[in-house]
């Protein structure tokens, strides 16, 4: 089955330049035409609220605010736009409780570093 991501707006956050534009080359190769950019978590939640995004792409480990926090204010937030927007997270820890962390904290799929396009894509398609 293909898939069109042209419609799809993606925020991609996270606070290294290289990785951020890793993710965002990936998705425009799928197509994906709407990608958004943020290097932090307030940035991200306010990117939320003025772009509403349909898929996140979120690294973990961030100055200031981690991706779990930001995980957590999206869902628990009573200011969140969307708190069912579908957030992949991305990191390189992979332990079974950093897993479970993140579950716990509403996120809904795992991408572990260094990212593989497959993996990208089977994560994308499985958030839509």
């Amino acid at each position: 089955m293909a898939y069109q991501f042209d419609k799809l707006k993606v925020l991609v956050v996270d606070d290294n330049a290289h990785m951020r534009k890793l993710v965002v080359t990936i998705l425009q190769a799928f197509g994906a035409l709407q990608i958004l950019e943020a290097a932090d978590g307030a940035q991200a939640l306010a990117m939320l609220r003025d772009a509403q995004p349909d898929v996140i792409v979120l690294d973990w480990v961030m100055d200031g605010m981690t991706g779990l926090e930001v995980a957590k204010e999206i869902r628990t937030s009573p200011n969140t736009p969307n708190p069912f927007v579908p957030i992949i997270m991305l990191t390189g820890h992979t332990a079974l409780d950093h897993v479970r962390q993140a579950r716990d904290a509403g996120v809904n799929e795992f991408l572990a570093k260094p990212v593989s396009v497959k993996a990208i894509l089977t994560r994308l398609i499985a958030v839509i």
